[in-house]
């Protein structure tokens, strides 16, 4: 068994283009679709008066978390709204703004809200100027830390706290595509693992295996832990990407998140095994699968959220596929913060389908006759 593993890893470790491009896609898809800056949305900026630059107007501006108010000439401004490449636009004054507005949105009140906010900010500190006296930039740089300080140091303090209920639904586009990309290519790279059972065997390999001291079990527990182990490698380089790199938290459980991933990849291997064992040829297996990932992913809530979709029989069908149940403990475990015993029942449903699949997919395979 051990060395039917090693010859899969060396050939895995020859030819990875087909998994990096899976891994790639993945990325690229969540990066392209979710967003990977956190959905923000760019406004171009031009400042009329340079009184402005300096001032705690920029600052506030330029701390923006939900827009980035990037600086550039009225003709690029301009030029970027007539040409559709942006819908907001804002022109700074030292007194007064302007926002020039292509594309009506929610976000026109959004960012109007955020700039007079800054303006008003720039007010109070004006009268904070004036009643300490302070007329020199250094006066004013004092007032600003003795103000800071007293920020920093409230004499109370006050809590804001809020509440949803039970029942209520959590829709984050990032985590949703992340997690959604993530399960659907997997299916691809462990599919086309697991399918090279089916080649080996039709091409006499196995054969001459059996006439070795190696058990016919051993080769299907080889090949099952090699498939498991590229599609979790898989996953665990994508997550990895989107922790360290692009910075998305997982909730504070990325740990946890990577765990209960085991169960899904698993049922992913188990399904292959199944396919395996029903088609007869590579053309058969080259046209099933793409067409059951893209069903899957599109019935068990990969490409969108299952609480947007009202057919019955589309809410039917998703309790029978592995994603929905995937996309489940994934988001129990970033989004809701769910414990173990929490996601337990999408665990031990994902669990049941494997182990009821390679049951199916390996007797069918053994009753085929080569």
């Amino acid at each position: 068994m051990i060395g039917i593993l090693l010859a899969k890893i060396k050939i895995f470790i020859r030819y990875p283009l087909t998994f990096l491009a899976m891994v790639v896609m993945s990325i690229g898809f969540a990066l392209l679709i979710g967003g990977g800056n956190g959905n923000v949305i760019n406004v171009p900026t031009y400042i009329a008066d340079e009184a402005i630059h300096g001032t705690v107007v920029e600052d506030i501006l330029n701390d923006s978390e939900a827009f980035n108010f990037e600086t550039m000439s009225k003709d690029e401004v301009e030029d970027k709204i007539a040409n559709g490449k942006a819908e907001i636009g804002v022109e700074l004054y030292e007194g007064d703004f302007r926002v020039i507005v292509g594309v009506e949105s929610p976000n026109v009140g959004l960012v109007k809200q955020t700039v007079e906010g800054a303006y008003s900010k720039k007010l109070q500190y004006e009268q904070l100027f004036a009643a300490a006296n302070a007329t020199t930039d250094s006066d004013k740089e004092a007032v600003k830390t003795d103000l800071e300080k007293a920020i920093a140091d409230p004499v109370f303090s006050i809590q804001a706290n809020n509440f949803r209920g039970s029942d209520a639904v959590i829709i984050d586009n990032r985590y949703h595509t992340l997690f959604g990309f993530t399960l659907f290519f997997v299916i691809y790279t462990i599919a086309y693992n697991v399918f090279h059972i089916l080649e080996e065997k039709n091409n006499g390999v196995w054969d001459r295996i059996i006439l070795s001291p190696a058990r016919k079990w051993e080769m299907y527990v080889a090949n099952f832990m090699y498939s498991f182990g590229t599609g979790f490698l898989q996953v665990l380089i994508i997550f990895l990407v989107f922790r360290f790199w692009v910075g998305i938290e997982f909730g504070g459980n990325f740990g946890k998140a990577i765990l209960v991933l085991i169960p899904y990849v698993f049922s992913i291997v188990a399904l292959s095994i199944l396919i395996t064992g029903i088609v007869k040829t590579v053309q058969q297996f080259n046209a099933v699968i793409p067409i059951i990932a893209v069903s899957m992913a599109m019935i068990g809530g990969a490409f969108w959220p299952l609480e947007i979709v009202s057919s019955k029989l589309m809410l039917v069908l998703s309790k029978v596929v592995p994603i929905t149940y995937g996309m489940e403990v994934l988001n129990g475990v970033a989004i809701y913060g769910y414990s173990f015993s929490e996601i337990l029942y999408p665990i031990s449903i994902l669990l049941l389908m494997g182990v009821v699949m390679t049951g199916i997919g390996i007797h069918l395979m053994e009753k085929r006759h080569v």
